[in-house]
């Protein structure tokens, strides 16, 4: 039997996923219209040290991440993180991160109160949860939660959480998409905290929330893309698609002036890209693909030598409200967090902050001295840091987050549908099922099984015939 050939447009984490697992039952090329592999994956040098300068953790509650980066041989560089002690900066005071909640849903009261993040106006209306009718296919994060416990609940706790998973906004957000454990207890009608405190009672016996890895997340598409190599995958960087049409026999693929034909395609790209491939051969879905929005944001990575600091700073990090008015969002204490940076560099502290929201990426235009001097001016504030980075990085992620408002999921179903009925294509990648790592594992898994199934029985029964 000949093998099929597929090609993945896409390298990233989801299309190098593809292509890993179609490697096992067919001939791969994986065409990426970059210069390098793994999308928002990234490792790089700060200060001579080697960090993570895009995702820096993946969720271990999930199995997909940690069961890839186990095949691809990196079980024993897996690490959780050595410190999962956040803190909220906001009321002029960095507090506590309560436990007990889920996506900053709270679900104790007695941890919320003693973390000081509401107000006692705040903290009173969530102690008078408002009954509501229970929720239909859907609704906002931000609605049902301002409706059920009270406004502040929805800026000081949920939004920083949200903001940094999707960088949006909790009022647009999809409850079902989002916070899908959530849409059971808000169809039932029944009490919210309670609901919480169940979720969450349930997730503190199953181990730790997220993963790293030894030397970085970036470390994951690098030892993908080896293993591709090695199952015999042809890996392309500088290879933009130009061109995608169907054929009686599978697909023709044009980059760079030559023309590759196919059994099966694999888009593992943004939706603005892979709409512009399927103008011609799936209109409806590349309408629906335009109609997702992005949202971009920067990460700000300093390094100070820890002789500089006259205090250490403590815990993973805090997040930020955007209510309270601050240039960042976020701010992790990598060498806090990952023993592996600790022990890489026991002279250096590792932090770095996050800026830009979706509709507010103006931000992203300013220099990266600028982005640098607004990092440093919170930090000051926020934990008292006076010392000088002696080295720095900026990295833009322009249009790097995909939103998912109310009604995604129903529009992701169009999208397969229409995509489907075209024969021998899917599609997967941070704009479906999820924007972390897991998620993008999932539905490059999803896309292979898709179209390599029909593929594979095409070439059976020629095999059949020429015999």
């Amino acid at each position: 039997m000949v093998e099929p050939h597929v090609v993945v447009i896409g390298g990233g984490i989801a299309g190098l996923t593809a292509a890993y697992l179609a490697g096992a039952d067919a001939r791969v090329t994986l065409l990426e219209a970059s210069g390098r592999l793994g999308g928002k994956l990234l490792a790089g040098e700060v200060g001579g040290v080697r960090v993570d300068l895009g995702a820096e953790s993946m969720l271990a509650r999930r199995p997909e991440a940690v069961e890839l980066a186990r095949q691809v041989g990196l079980a024993g560089a897996l690490e959780p993180p050595s410190t999962a002690k956040a803190a909220i900066w906001t009321r002029s005071a960095l507090r506590p991160l309560p436990g007990g909640q889920v996506m900053g849903v709270p679900g104790d009261l007695d941890a919320l109160a003693a973390s000081g993040v509401l107000s006692e106006a705040g903290l009173d209306r969530v102690r008078h949860e408002m009954a509501t009718a229970p929720v239909g296919t859907d609704i906002s994060i931000g609605e049902y939660v301002a409706a059920r416990l009270g406004r502040e609940v929805v800026d000081r706790l949920v939004e920083p959480l949200l903001g940094g998973v999707y960088a949006g906004h909790a009022d647009e957000i999809s409850l079902r998409a989002a916070v899908p454990a959530l849409l059971p207890v808000a169809q039932g009608g029944g009490s919210l905290l309670e609901g919480v405190h169940e979720l969450a009672g349930r997730a503190k016996s199953t181990g730790p929330v997220f993963q790293g890895i030894e030397g970085g997340i970036g470390t994951l598409p690098e030892a993908v893309a080896d293993a591709c190599r090695k199952a015999g995958a042809d890996l392309r960087t500088d290879s933009p698609v130009e061109e995608l049409r169907r054929t009686p026999e599978g697909w023709r693929v044009v980059t760079g002036g030559e023309t590759l034909y196919a059994d099966a395609v694999v888009l593992a790209v943004p939706t603005p890209q892979a709409a512009r491939l399927l103008d011609t051969e799936a209109p409806g879905a590349a309408a629906e693909l335009r109609a997702v929005e992005y949202a971009g944001m920067a990460l700000v990575t300093l390094a100070f030598r820890r002789a500089d600091l006259t205090e250490p700073l403590s815990g993973s990090g805090f997040l930020v409200p955007p209510s309270d008015g601050r240039a960042i969002k976020a701010s992790t204490f990598s060498s806090n967090k990952w023993g592996w940076l600790a022990r890489s560099a026991p002279d250096t502290f590792v932090l770095r902050t996050s800026l830009g929201r979706y509709r507010e990426e103006k931000v992203l235009d300013l220099p990266d001295e600028e982005l640098v001097a607004r990092s440093l001016a919170d930090l000051g504030e926020a934990v008292g840091l006076r010392a000088r980075p002696y080295d720095t990085a900026v990295t833009r992620w322009r249009s790097g987050l995909p939103q998912y408002p109310v009604g995604h999921l129903e529009r992701v179903q169009r999208i397969r549908e229409q995509v489907a009925r075209v024969g021998s294509l899917a599609v997967c990648g941070a704009a479906y099922d999820g924007v972390g790592i897991p998620a993008c594992i999932a539905s490059a898994r999803r896309a292979v099984n898709e179209v390599l199934t029909p593929a594979l029985g095409a070439h059976v029964r020629e095999g059949t015939m020429g015999a």
